[in-house]
């Protein structure tokens, strides 16, 4: 991948900025798909920025392509932003099967939303928008290229010493998010067989920027001086830039059945040993609560190496950026990932 890596990054804008900046791989993947790009459930966290790399990468290529962002939009101001960069926007419940039917055509698809947190204190909606929702997208998009987001905790928790789940590895969900996850990506391959829909799901595990994220987590348990806590003891990073790159080009790879992929940091990094650096960074002292049990959610990237290559922004610029973001006292979202759940209850 060409070096899109900032030297530094001050403001919202310039990190938006860096999050949607598409590689020359992106760009020629955009010149190839298509027609339109739809994403549905495009209002999250890295909705936003996954669009306007779409639609950079796609101006870039000299492809006339219409980018429409669907969401209930219950923060405003994410679709005014959109908006200013020549997206589309449409406000839709995704559980309706009326307002879905009325979405426009669109050659090509990703299907985003999910539901993680709460998930065990409501599971009846968790299903529904994690099983059901889908199944009208693909009845909606039966015609298009569909990109579907997943997770790894499809898979259940494995060992560090093992390198992290692989996609040929058997799903072994734990809690009723990660059942219906596994159900979410089961229904997809139900209807990119039963119509043919060339299809590819992401295990996402874990996406990461300055305003969230299980490293920014980590950082603000080290800059309060709060116990970080180890009993999950290990995890995968990789930065939202490259996940979002690597989500775009996997149209190249849309298949019948489904192409699954991790899309994960390819390091297996030490919770133990980020909070130390970003001890280190913050002149701090890292404390810490529990030991660390054998296992945790960890993904195997050679796969998504081979297809896509290694990402683009290491570990180590991650720290320092988050760390200067985090001392700064610059803004964040206000959703901690809760990765050290070994419960499977959100």
């Amino acid at each position: 991948m060409a070096n899109t890596t900032p030297k530094s990054i001050k403001s919202v804008t310039e990190l938006e900025e860096a999050l949607s900046a598409p590689d020359p791989d992106v760009v020629a993947c955009m010149s190839r798909l298509q027609g339109d790009l739809v994403l549905l459930g495009a209002g999250g966290k890295m909705g936003p920025t996954l669009a306007r790399m779409a639609k950079r990468a796609s101006d870039e290529a000299g492809v006339d392509r219409r980018v429409i962002a669907v969401s209930r939009f219950s923060d405003t101001s994410s679709e005014t932003e959109l908006k200013k960069h020549n997206i589309e926007t449409i406000r839709c419940d995704l559980l309706d099967p009326i307002q879905v039917a009325a979405l426009p055509d669109a050659a090509n698809m990703i299907f985003m939303t999910g539901m993680k947190f709460g998930a065990a204190d409501n599971p009846g909606l968790t299903w529904a928008m994690n099983t059901y929702a889908p199944a009208l997208a693909c009845e909606r998009y039966k015609n298009s290229n569909i990109v579907a987001f997943s997770t790894g905790n499809v898979y259940g928790m494995t060992s560090e010493d093992g390198g992290g789940s692989r996609e040929s590895d058997v799903p072994a969900p734990d809690g009723e998010y990660a059942m219906s996850a596994l159900g979410r990506e089961r229904t997809f391959e139900h209807f990119s067989r039963a119509h043919s829909i060339p299809t590819a799901i992401i295990r996402l595990n874990y996406a990461c920027e300055l305003r969230y994220g299980v490293l920014v987590d980590i950082a603000n348990w080290v800059w309060n001086e709060q116990p970080v806590p180890v009993a999950t003891g290990h995890l995968n990073a990789i930065w939202q830039r490259d996940a979002n790159a690597f989500t775009l080009r996997a149209f190249d790879r849309v298949a019948t059945p489904p192409f699954v992929i991790n899309v994960a940091g390819t390091e297996i990094l030490s919770v133990r040993a980020v909070a130390q650096e970003f001890a280190r960074l913050m002149n701090k002292e890292a404390v810490f609560d529990g030991d660390e049990a054998a296992t945790a959610y960890l993904s195997n990237t050679e796969a998504m190496e081979h297809q896509f290559g290694a990402p683009h922004t290491t570990t180590n610029k991650m720290f320092d950026w988050i760390a200067n973001w985090v001392m700064k006292g610059n803004e964040q979202h206000g959703k901690p990932t809760k990765f050290y759940v070994r419960s499977g209850a959100f």
